[in-house]
């Protein structure tokens, strides 16, 4: 990766930074000479995860935030927290990503799949966006997966109550992921924020391993073309960091090249539509905790 890339001295902000694609993510972006800010969930993987950093890239930017995104009251006070700390804001990576085989439920009451990967970046999105705004130009880096080509999102019940899986669950976060790109774009027209949806691929990282069956991790374990987290971690450095993407925007990148998105995921009024939805169901958390 190029040592004068775009990102240097800009400030990052990575979500689920202490293991996994994040962790390497995290590694790459810091030895870029970016100042990188990791949002964990657990104080001590994160801090030990910020120590190793550190001392594999010597830059000494890595600062540590503690943040559960299957609380959106958490985001809420996690944003406003940052928003009165930190006055630089040039890149969201949102990164942080769950999947279960079993359904259950955050804090909020939803289901956990979508609520972690998708719903608390949606709003940690919106929150962030003015900073990022003012900060232009900025980029944001959505996580998704080729797997949203393969299971085709329930609007209609997106938090899986009637009937669940484990993969119609993440493929559902990670479409939702897409069309919420999709619509940021215009959302975001004429600001100089830039957005992605990234493909990692198949990633061998605690998501795929920790707490899943064995036939589920033996059929994993087949997958051509399996990488490791720092080769999953390259798409998102290369959205974040890359001086070829300057002026770019409402791409789907897999490695270092932009590919198609599910059909669906260019349909307007279904970005609308979870875009609207995702309004809903962030505003009844928030007034159910106030």
């Amino acid at each position: 990766m190029n040592n004068d890339s775009w990102i240097k001295e800009k400030t990052c902000l990575i979500t689920g930074a202490n293991a996994g694609i994040g962790k390497a993510t995290t590694r790459q972006i810091a030895d870029l000479g970016a100042k990188v800010i990791m949002v964990c969930r657990n104080p001590e993987k994160g801090e030990k995860a910020r120590q190793e950093i550190i001392q594999a890239t010597k830059n000494k930017n890595v600062e540590l935030l503690i943040c559960d995104l299957a609380s959106l009251k958490d985001v809420k006070r996690f944003a406003e927290e940052f928003l009165i700390n930190h006055s630089n804001l040039h890149v969201l990576v949102n990164n942080a990503g769950v999947f279960s085989m079993k359904r259950t439920t955050t804090k909020d009451g939803y289901e956990s799949t979508f609520a972690v990967n998708y719903l608390a970046h949606f709003y940690l999105t919106k929150l962030m966006s003015p900073l990022l705004k003012k900060n232009s130009p900025a980029r944001i880096i959505n996580l998704s997966s080729d797997m949203h080509k393969y299971f085709k999102i329930k609007l209609n019940d997106p938090l899986l109550e009637k009937r669940y899986s484990g993969q119609q669950a993440y493929s559902n976060s990670k479409t939702a992921m897409v069309l919420f790109s999709y619509k940021l774009v215009r959302e975001l027209e004429g600001s100089g924020v830039s957005v992605y949806a990234v493909n990692p691929g198949h990633v061998k990282t605690q998501l795929t391993t920790v707490g899943l069956p064995n036939w589920y991790r033996k059929i994993s374990d087949l997958i051509p073309s399996r990488r490791t987290p720092e080769e999953g971690a390259e798409v998102s450095v290369y959205a974040a960091s890359s001086n070829n993407l300057e002026k770019i925007t409402g791409k789907y990148i897999t490695k270092f090249k932009e590919k198609k998105s599910a059909k669906m995921t260019y349909d307007l009024a279904k970005q609308d539509y979870l875009w609207e939805l995702s309004e809903k169901l962030v505003e009844e958390a928030i007034e159910k905790e106030n």
